[in-house]
């Protein structure tokens, strides 16, 4: 057993999905985030960039001496998963590979459809790798970046919320996919208004196959933690860390956290 905690990031809030995933399924692993508000957001910014900014993540985060490292982050895992496998000593796991698979595992899944932030899409990490997997399904893949924002904004839920989310994704409508992935961890807190546009599309949540994926590697090298407690939870922001609690007390109902800002460089 290993009691050390897990660590994770994402851009913004969009890893509370994950973590929220983490708690249904893992409660009593403690776990560390890093939200990287300050220099939000990442689908916008270079590859070399953002793979930067998830290895300083990753190297603060090792000063808390996490056991794994997830990277709750579509746009981070296209940009950095190899090297952070590479460069840090702990086992680091991103969402595309899992979600990728869980698109596939759907009983019908003729045309599958990806929406994600610019930076996913323009480096085609979803239909790469699915089609690694299975080379015969068209991959329909759609940057919605403005869906971030609504979330980062805390206006899931409202007129403005769908919207935005009609707007991006009416190509879906006309394309009659069969399964769409959320290739943004932040875009599951808006798969009602998803929902309300594509009925009958069957929306696939990465951050359940992650967590699935985290939940094995722990298991097989004997390092899920021994304790019978709920697990700590440490939430850091690199920019309003207000924004990020709020978050999370909406997100994360009930659970104890505790929520700080944290300065951690560009370069």
């Amino acid at each position: 057993m290993d009691n050390r905690p897990i660590g994770v990031m994402d851009s913004g809030l969009g890893g509370l999905s994950v973590i929220r995933i983490f708690r249904e399924q893992m409660p009593n692993e403690s776990i560390v985030f890093v939200g990287d508000q300050g220099h939000f957001p990442y689908g916008t910014r270079t590859q070399e960039n953002v793979c930067q900014l998830a290895l300083n993540i990753g190297k603060y985060l090792m000063t808390h001496d996490i056991k794994m490292m997830v990277i709750a982050c579509n746009t981070a895992t296209a940009a950095s998963l190899p090297i952070l496998q590479k460069e840090l000593p702990i086992p680091v796991i991103g969402v595309i590979k899992p979600g990728a698979e869980a698109a596939l595992e759907q009983p019908k899944h003729d045309r599958i459809g990806v929406t994600a932030t610019e930076g996913t899409i323009k480096a085609g990490a979803y239909p790469k790798t699915i089609h690694e997997l299975n080379p015969n399904v068209p991959v329909i893949p759609k940057a919605a970046q403005p869906m971030v924002s609504v979330v980062e904004h805390n206006e899931v839920g409202t007129p403005k919320a769908q919207e935005v989310v009609n707007e991006e994704l009416s190509i879906f409508k006309d394309k009659q996919v069969d399964v769409l992935v959320l290739g943004c961890t932040h875009f599951p807190f808006l798969s009602k208004e998803i929902s309300n546009l594509l009925p009958g599309v069957k929306l696939v949540d990465p951050a359940l196959e992650t967590v699935k994926t985290a939940k094995k590697m722990l298991a097989d090298s004997d390092q899920l933690t021994g304790n019978d407690q709920p697990g700590e939870m440490k939430l850091y922001s690199t920019g309003n860390f207000k924004d990020l609690q709020t978050g999370a007390e909406k997100w994360l109902p009930g659970d104890h956290f505790t929520c700080e800002h944290v300065d951690i460089p560009e370069d």
